[in-house]
């Protein structure tokens, strides 16, 4: 599985979106790809194995055992660069 944080102009600034949540609004274009890049190396950060519960779209509760180093590979991509 792979997670890609999309960087962008957003509500009158800059920011990073994961999928089509943004994240708050930065006042310049390199500090929202700064925060896009630590949002990154942050998702590789293991931890410990633990159960967790959440809840699906359709209301139902889910369990699950997660292993504690099962991290996705990351990527920054920077939409405001001219192609």
């Amino acid at each position: 599985m792979a997670v890609t944080y999309h960087v962008g102009e957003h509500d009158g600034g800059y920011a990073y979106r994961l999928g089509d949540v943004w994240s708050e609004t930065f006042p310049d274009h390199d500090s929202a790809l700064e925060a896009a890049k630590d949002a990154a190396r942050r998702q590789q950060i293991g931890g410990e194995e633990v159960d967790i519960s959440f809840q699906l779209a359709d209301g139902q509760w889910q369990s699950q055992h997660v292993h504690g180093g099962d991290r996705p590979e990351t990527d920054v991509v920077d939409d405001t660069e001219v192609k």
